[in-house]
């Protein structure tokens, strides 16, 4: 049966980074390569197959630990930063739920759905308070606000470095500052962040840091938690005692080596490559601005990731767009954690923006294999279907 998955049509442009890239083919050759030939167990000591995969984890741990300031000491691989996440917010809390006081968690209200699912299934479980932090319109993160709630007593600090809707970078050593002032674990959600800025786990005060493969050129299904030394989580997976008994199972070679060069090569050519990035978003923004009256432009546009184009267009629904363009261009009405799910942006909603800013954003995200003219192709896409549909609800 012949393929009809839209990438094969040559015409069809993938605007939609921040749900996942494309792996960088040199990552998929050495991927490859453990997958068919050095396919050992890396806990198989007993043969050279077992030993050349245990001696690739390690070197994975370090091209992570390189490219996010970290030692490779304190990697531990998962399936993702949603599993990630996950260890850190329910292996944080005390098993023992008879306690009078409560844990209290602060968390950005833009948090990923993986941060803010799981702490409010705590707080309904009545093992924790959560308790969310101050953001204004632009989603900036409110520090004088931030300090006030660390000073009032919490037990553990979740901000994310970048955010996946509106591409906002949070101050995150300052917000490590604040942390260590006091002495509370900060988790940071890096998982739009790694690999498109400048990330030091060491110097920048936090505790624990999350990471997916597949946010950086990498592949789905593989990931990382950097836990600073001398901090403890209670597992969430038993079975084996793998990785010092922080998450057991059968470590996933190829995934993990897959990350681990994706950080390598990151590392290499994240600056020039987000800086190519950065202009043409701004090509993009500048010609959509021209061709779109009325079009608005989302969060804090001074300090966002270079890919990111969060864009509303209030007298448009954003569905009526999607299903204009959706079979030449691929982007998204919202973050892709609630796939099927149609529901406004929580994101936005925490904002406070008004319900026509809403129902008419657009998320846009490029990437290293964008190219220029793939951006005036987008804009005139966009702007057509913009003007069609007006038309349509206005005539």
């Amino acid at each position: 049966m012949k393929s009809k998955i839209a990438p094969s049509n040559a015409n069809y442009i993938y605007f939609d980074y921040h749900s996942t890239t494309p792996v960088d083919k040199r990552v998929a050759e050495l991927m490859l390569y453990y997958m068919t030939t050095a396919f050992g167990n890396a806990s198989s000591t007993d043969h050279a197959y077992g030993d050349e995969a245990k001696k690739a984890v390690l070197q994975a741990s370090v091209n992570v630990a390189k490219l996010v300031g970290a030692s490779s000491k304190e990697v531990i691989f998962t399936s993702g930063a949603t599993e990630s996440i996950n260890l850190v917010i329910q292996g944080s809390i005390p098993i023992d739920n008879t306690a009078k006081i409560r844990p209290r968690i602060a968390v950005l209200p833009v948090e990923h759905r993986a941060v803010l699912d799981t702490c409010h299934t705590l707080a309904k479980k009545n093992l924790a308070e959560v308790i969310d932090l101050r953001i204004d319109s632009k989603g900036r993160l409110d520090l004088d606000s931030l300090d006030k709630v660390c000073a009032s007593g919490i037990s553990l600090l979740c901000v994310m470095a970048a955010n996946n809707e509106i591409g906002n970078i949070y101050p995150i050593q300052e917000v490590g500052r604040i942390a260590k002032k006091y002495n509370i674990s900060f988790l940071c959600d890096a998982s739009q962040a790694v690999g498109k800025i400048p990330i030091n786990f060491e110097e920048w005060g936090i505790t624990y840091l999350a990471i997916s493969a597949h946010k950086l050129y990498g592949p789905k299904g593989s990931g990382a938690l950097v836990v600073r030394k001398g901090y403890q989580l209670n597992p969430i997976l038993f079975g084996g005692g793998h990785q010092k008994g922080l998450r057991s199972g059968t470590l996933n070679v190829p995934g993990i080596v897959g990350l681990g060069e994706a950080c390598r090569l990151r590392l290499l050519e994240m600056e020039e490559d987000e800086k190519a990035i950065a202009d043409l978003r701004d090509k993009l923004q500048s010609l959509l601005l021209d061709k779109i009256p009325g079009l608005v432009i989302n969060g804090d546009v001074s300090n966002r990731l270079s890919g990111n184009l969060h864009i509303s267009i209030p007298d448009v629904p954003n569905t009526a767009i999607i299903a204009r363009v959706r079979q030449k261009l691929a982007i998204s009405t919202g973050a892709a954690c609630s796939s099927g799910v149609e529901a406004p942006s929580h994101v936005l909603q925490a904002m406070n923006l008004s319900t026509k800013i809403i129902e008419g954003a657009l998320r846009i995200g490029i990437g290293k294999f964008t190219n220029i003219e793939e951006i005036e192709q987008a804009a005139e896409i966009l702007s057509l279907a913009v003007q069609q549909t007006r038309q349509v609800m206005y005539s």
